[in-house]
């Protein structure tokens, strides 16, 4: 079974209370890993069996956000974690410090626009109020789509990372904001177009193939199984990537997500 925590009550536990109950690691059995829910969850779900069968027994967290689970990957809480891409982890080092690293390409998540008031983007009027995530990895990727699309220019030399402030022609005059990730579904009650990571879009049911806007599935933004720098060359490691690459998870992606959720090795 997946345990479920949020965010505040993850930090109000100091995770240690929450995360500490499995057999320590040594013991060659437990490894905790954090997800988030939706397909990140299932899928490490589908990997556990597997796992068992290499001795290892996959302990399984849910967080609601993406902040969590590199804080309790990096003090200790958890053995690895899987819910980012590449240029997120690398933001989160930068800014944070982390001693974490990618030991190994998941899935890839071709980030979408919905909404539950129009059709299509060409629908959408003048003036609207679009949310993207607040993150500046997933922000900014949404306006590099937005502007991929035609709807907004930014200014040269942004990279992954650019922001509403480098937004140079919005000729439409939508009015940005921007939400934590998890809350961005949420958002459609009160916003005419919410971009939406397909993770949360699955996890509330709506249906990826009815974004009104999709990147490409190539890119930058296959996620990844990551660890603590100091773990990488454990046994395990290389045994949880192993089992994660089965084929039998390869068949399950593209059985169960039909294309919404792409294997990424």
């Amino acid at each position: 079974m997946t345990t479920s925590f949020s965010r505040r009550t993850a930090l109000a536990a100091g995770f240690t209370l929450a995360l500490a109950a499995g057999p320590a690691l040594a013991q060659g059995q437990v490894l905790r890993i954090g997800v988030t829910p939706g397909p990140h969850a299932e899928i490490l779900e589908k990997v556990k069996p597997l796992a068992a069968q290499k001795g290892l027994d996959l302990k399984i967290t849910e967080f609601s956000d993406y902040v969590v689970p590199n804080q309790a990957l990096d003090a200790g809480e958890l053995e690895a974690n899987s819910f980012q891409h590449e240029p997120y982890l690398d933001n989160q080092v930068k800014d944070r410090g982390y001693k974490i690293i990618k030991v190994g390409l998941t899935v890839n998540f071709p980030i979408g626009i919905y909404s539950s008031k129009y059709k299509s983007w060409a629908e959408i009027p003048d003036g609207a109020t679009i949310a993207i995530p607040n993150d500046p990895t997933n922000g900014g990727r949404v306006l590099l789509l937005l502007q991929d699309k035609g709807v907004i220019k930014l200014k040269d030399g942004v990279g992954f990372k650019p922001t509403v402030a480098d937004i140079t022609a919005n000729p439409k005059k939508f009015k940005i904001i921007e939400l934590e990730a998890a809350q961005t579904p949420r958002s459609l009650a009160d916003v005419a177009a919410a971009a939406i990571n397909t993770n949360y879009a699955v996890d509330a049911k709506i249906d990826p193939a009815s974004a009104i806007l999709r990147e490409d599935a190539k890119g930058p933004y296959v996620n990844l199984i990551a660890v603590r720098a100091a773990d990488k060359d454990k046994p395990w490691v290389k045994t949880l990537v192993e089992v994660y690459h089965s084929p039998e998870v390869k068949s399950f992606i593209a059985e169960r997500y039909k294309g919404a959720v792409l294997a990424g090795w």
